[in-house]
């Protein structure tokens, strides 16, 4: 699906049914240097199940134009266009790692249009080392290694893909080298510059669900659970054998915990 927003064309997958905003929507948000691709099971799942899915890529992301967004905080404002200009009124939002944030801080602005909130490896504060910073922009082939080595747990790097022949590290790679050095490092400076996470999650007023990889080097589980204490009404799920990019690493698993969440078990 082709949206304009801000003025610049951005493309969100609907995983697969044509979009309908006048059943209960979910927006799926990205990490950084990733695009849509990272949320396929779960956004096919609920396109099928009543859901109005928007997966989108995020300007200068996969299929999206414009320049890329310097801030959390512009992040957060760009969901909300988005959500004009699909015609949602209401939305559950569902971010992760950097579009974590950028769900939580958009969550904490939009109030009562945003209906329920999923944060997957997500922590209050997401501090990025200055050496990788510089790698993205000086060596981003140094740069991505780092970052897809620590991204996944132990079934993540050799292999991982419940699809047999299929390589969940080297998958990760090739979309940060799509994204290039200069959208990364500014990813990742958006993410080390964000310190409001705390007063946020102390605002949002939905129920909120932290999806948490027991081996995630990035996002500490005991991060994340100390970051739902922080909201009024929050949950977590820990899974096992799973780093930070649970999504891929445990697709079925994350899967039934949004499901149980959003009541489509």
């Amino acid at each position: 699906m082709q949206l304009s927003v801000k003025g610049s064309p951005v493309y969100a997958h609907t995983g697969g049914q044509d979009f309908d905003a006048t059943k209960p929507a979910i927006v799926f948000v990205h990490g950084a240097g990733m695009d849509h691709t990272v949320w396929g099971l779960q956004a096919r799942y609920f396109a099928h199940h009543g859901f109005a899915v928007l997966a989108p890529d995020l300007p200068a992301h996969g299929r999206s134009a414009g320049a890329a967004l310097a801030s959390v905080g512009a992040m957060a404002g760009w969901i909300a266009a988005l959500m004009d200009a699909a015609k949602l009124g209401t939305a559950a939002l569902a971010g992760h790692s950097m579009g974590a944030l950028a769900c939580l801080e958009a969550a904490a602005r939009l109030g009562p249009r945003t209906t329920r909130l999923i944060l997957c490896g997500a922590a209050p504060r997401m501090a990025v080392h200055p050496e990788l910073i510089a790698a993205a922009e000086k060596d981003p082939p140094l740069a991505r290694d780092l970052i897809v080595d620590w991204a996944f747990g132990g079934r993540g790097r050799i292999g991982g893909n419940i699809a047999a022949g299929l390589w969940l590290k080297a998958a990760a790679q090739r979309l940060i080298d799509r994204a290039g050095g200069a959208v990364l490092a500014g990813d990742f400076k958006a993410c080390d510059a964000y310190a409001d996470g705390e007063a946020a999650a102390r605002t949002v007023a939905c129920p909120a669900l932290l999806i948490l990889g027991r081996d995630d080097r990035m996002t500490p589980p005991s991060a994340g659970r100390e970051f739902a204490r922080l909201m009024k009404d929050a949950a977590t799920a820990e899974l096992a054998d799973c780093g930070h990019m649970m999504m891929l690493e445990q697709p079925d698993a994350t899967l039934e915990q949004m499901k149980t969440f959003l009541g489509t078990t």
